[in-house]
């Protein structure tokens, strides 16, 4: 069997999309990681960062990855 060019391309797009499905499947098609990915959404609001800078612990975590 010799394989040109446009098989390659076909090949291609079909992995492609398969792929595609997926991500769509394992975004939206699983029940049970909407609870992880709300608990995701709301990281960006949590205070974790803010307590850590009151209690210093973020200055030494900072000096420690510059070493």
């Amino acid at each position: 069997m010799i394989m040109d060019i446009n098989d390659l391309r076909s090949l291609t797009t079909v992995i492609s999309m398969l792929t595609f499905l997926g991500i769509v499947w394992w975004a939206y098609g699983l029940k049970s990681s909407r609870k992880r990915f709300d608990e995701a959404a709301m990281l960006p609001f949590s205070e974790e960062a803010v307590d850590r800078a009151e209690l210093g612990l973020a200055d030494r975590q900072l000096k420690g990855k510059a070493s």
